[in-house]
């Protein structure tokens, strides 16, 4: 199992080497195929009132504004403007059960390179990016502002900030989101998911602003076969020993993630919220985290981008 981030980044030269390293790769896999895909997904997905007028020949009807026609009587719409700079927030879960796992990276090293591939989609299009670091309240809220070195101060903070003991809540990170952006924003959830999804805010949230949850999917998931496997769970500090061997075992593990898997989706799907799936990798490969990226943005350009 890997070791906890608190432990692996204490050298702060190596916490900087391996920024610059996900910054280059990040650079590389932001191709423009990528870069194209975040512009037709979410450079469209906002607008914003501009003005009313009076019809003309050739308005869209379903634009007329009722009201006003009432008061002039003659038919009078609205218009709107695509917003020219949009704000994309990640809000980062730094609990415990994030910075353990079996795959190369943990599941907050991947949440560092999608932050990474996204936030710098979003600077090469003049966009801001900022940061909500959470446990179950908010540890660090970094404004969000343009630019690449901002980027990756962004990617910087989410693999150094040390793991929450404890229970995770996204609430109040997304309260304070509601409290900070006042104008539509694209807000990244970036978590394993293993607590309470805030039911009630959520959907609250979702209204205001494109909520997108980034679910990262650690390998011990689905177990292999391995024999006798004594587990540690980092959140509550439980130790167990688990037969791997078993078909029983194995049987019932997977009966829970089914579960899991279902209840979180339930309850995205009823917030209104779109789910991007990130796998955390066993082993090295090409489009670790840009294929996921990709495969949502052409799913968001197949359904039409929420507005």
């Amino acid at each position: 199992m890997r070791p906890p981030i608190e432990d692996a980044e204490t050298d702060v030269t190596e916490l900087l080497k391996e920024v610059r390293r996900i910054e280059v790769q990040s650079r590389r896999l932001v191709t423009d195929v990528m870069a194209g895909g975040y512009v037709s997904v979410f450079k469209g997905a906002g607008i914003e009132f501009d003005e009313v007028r009076e019809h003309v020949e050739g308005d869209d009807p379903r634009a007329i504004d009722p009201s006003v026609s009432a008061r002039m009587g003659r038919p009078f719409v609205r218009t709107y403007v695509d917003e020219r700079e949009l704000t994309v927030l990640f809000l980062v879960d730094l609990s415990a059960s994030m910075t353990g796992g079996f795959g190369i990276w943990s599941a907050r090293e991947t949440a560092a390179r999608v932050c990474a591939c996204l936030a710098i989609s979003a600077t090469r299009n003049g966009d801001k990016v900022g940061l909500v670091a959470f446990g179950d309240r908010v540890v660090r809220y970094v404004p969000p502002k343009k630019g690449l070195g901002h980027a990756m101060r962004l990617v910087r903070d989410t693999l150094a900030l040390p793991a929450v003991a404890g229970p995770t809540d996204p609430a109040p990170a997304l309260e304070l989101v509601a409290r900070a952006t006042r104008r539509r924003a694209i807000i990244f959830l970036v978590s394993d998911f293993l607590h309470d999804l805030a039911p009630r805010v959520l959907p609250l949230a979702a209204r205001r602003h494109d909520v997108i949850a980034v679910r990262l999917l650690s390998p011990e998931l689905e177990f292999a076969r391995a024999g006798l496997v004594r587990v540690h769970d980092p959140e509550t500090g439980g130790e167990t020993v688990l037969d791997t061997g078993s078909a029983r075992v194995r049987a019932a593990w997977a009966q829970r993630v089914a579960g899991w898997r279902a209840r979180t989706e339930e309850t995205l799907r009823r917030a209104k919220v779109d789910l991007l799936d990130v796998p955390v990798p066993r082993a090295p490969g090409k489009d670790l985290v840009t294929g996921p990226i990709l495969r949502f943005f052409r799913m968001r350009e197949r359904r039409g981008a929420k507005r």
